[in-house]
């Protein structure tokens, strides 16, 4: 069997959260070893000096120094995706002859797309595992938050739903609830959609612990979760189809 070849690449991004949603994502992918995580444009460039990256998965908007105005600054750069919360910066970007551009909340499959792009294709293909999309592999995995000082393991599969309060969300499990700093966002683009979904703005639900529902709200338990008027259509279509 012919070996795996390994493409390294560089994750640079000011927000933790952001850094841990491509952390995942390269993981899936056998192809790539991640070198390095860097918060700044600074640290990027002396990664960039020490270490041979292929690719370079890069935020615009950071302290100091910009992503654009980094790879402004590149002789020979990697090929580089770019991951932003902002859409107006694209056709600055490609002038700049990046590869793709990616606009968080990133899902896999985007993610996946990107890096065929950026390297060659046969090598994607055969070794890009699936995300996880089924139940098996949910129950299997999981993700660390930072709560109570403390790095706490959450199993995917004891999910129950999530709660946004602000700048935190609680996380609500079956062993019970866990509360971490992160923006709603950012946690739905880590979780599986296939067994997650996003219910109300404040409000994420894992399908398989949802005991009974209304047009209006969902029942966990003895908890009711409002379900949101500009989510309703989507989790009543994927509700009413979820036994085909």
């Amino acid at each position: 069997m012919e070996p795996v070849r390994k493409y390294n690449c560089l994750i640079v991004d000011d927000e933790p959260p952001a850094r841990e949603v491509l952390r995942r994502y390269v993981a899936q992918l056998p192809m790539l070893t991640l070198i390095g995580e860097c918060g700044n444009a600074v640290q990027a460039i002396g990664m960039l000096k020490q270490h041979h990256i292929d690719l370079l998965f890069l935020d615009i908007q950071m302290p100091q120094i910009s992503g654009l105005d980094l790879v402004g600054t590149l002789v020979n750069p990697p090929k580089i995706i770019l991951t932003t919360a902002f859409e107006q910066y694209a056709v600055r970007a490609f002038e700049l002859d990046v590869t793709d551009y990616l606009v968080k909340p990133i899902r896999f499959d985007r993610f996946l797309k990107a890096v065929m792009k950026a390297l060659p294709e046969h090598d994607v293909k055969n070794e890009a595992q699936p995300p996880l999309n089924t139940q098996d592999n949910v129950d299997h995995a999981f993700l660390y938050f930072r709560a109570d000082r403390k790095m706490v393991k959450v199993m995917l599969g004891d999910i129950l739903y999530i709660e946004s309060l602000k700048d935190y969300v609680k996380i609500n499990t079956i062993k019970g609830p866990v509360i971490t700093k992160y923006a709603i966002t950012s946690l739905e683009s880590m979780l599986p959609a296939a067994s997650f979904i996003r219910v109300h703005r404040s409000y994420l639900t894992a399908l398989d612990k949802i005991d009974s529902y209304t047009q209006d709200e969902i029942n966990i338990g003895s908890d009711v979760i409002p379900i949101g008027k500009l989510y309703r259509m989507q989790v009543l279509n994927v509700l009413t189809n979820a036994n085909g």
